[in-house]
């Protein structure tokens, strides 16, 4: 639940920190801009406030981990993705943008530290505790954060503890630890394909280069 919150709050400040004229910049995630990861930051809050009053009576179907599946590479044909570009254009001004997403986010914030982490909720049709719940988002918003910045380099990184706690998450998806050589941030960068390995870096990856990336959904 710490983690949520710190990865959260690191992650919507630093959207506050970005200048107006840096929301058309691009972001991490293929074909977005920066405005365009905004937006979809407003729906995943959206979406944590409804999974935290959608209670389950059934026993959790997955857990933290689990939780993500992995899914191909994005091809922008997807109506929701196509939907996000549009969506983000028709807010006009970055500080209406950045509003929304303040407001939300900060309404999602809250409910997540009155969450009782053992209490049972739904979500796309699984069921997991809140405490999982809010731990598998630690791995979202971390990877989010370094999308955010991706072009802009004076913002501010994810903490270091979002950071190393989004990467044990994402070795337990890949069933094998990266290499100790790569940085927490290299490893996210890297396994989900956010950036290509340097012949040093493929090399340490050994067999499990084969299994990159890592395209969770």
């Amino acid at each position: 639940m710490d983690l949520f919150s710190r990865s959260w709050t690191a992650l919507l400040a630093a959207v506050a920190d970005v200048a107006d004229e840096d929301f058309e910049r691009p972001s991490g995630c293929t074909g977005w801009l920066v405005r365009d990861l905004v937006c979809h930051l407003v729906i995943d809050a959206q979406d944590v406030l409804i999974t935290l009053v959608t209670p389950a009576e059934t026993e959790p179907t997955v857990d933290a981990v689990t939780y993500w599946k992995l899914v191909e590479p994005p091809t922008g044909e997807d109506p929701l993705d196509a939907l996000i570009p549009r969506l983000a254009a028709a807010y006009g001004e970055p500080r209406l943008l950045k509003f929304h997403l303040d407001d939300v986010g900060s309404a999602a914030g809250r409910a997540a530290v009155l969450a009782d982490p053992a209490a049972r909720v739904s979500t796309q049709d699984m069921v997991l505790t809140a405490g999982d719940y809010l731990s598998a988002y630690v791995l979202e918003w971390t990877l989010h954060h370094l999308d955010l910045i991706a072009y802009l380099p004076s913002a501010a990184e994810p903490p270091a503890e979002t950071l190393a706690a989004a990467r044990a998450s994402l070795e337990k998806i890949a069933g094998t630890p990266f290499p100790a050589s790569f940085s927490d941030k290299d490893a996210l960068l890297i396994g989900t394909g956010r950036r290509a390995p340097t012949d040093a870096e493929q090399a340490a990856l050994g067999g499990l280069a084969a299994k990159l990336p890592l395209v969770l959904g």
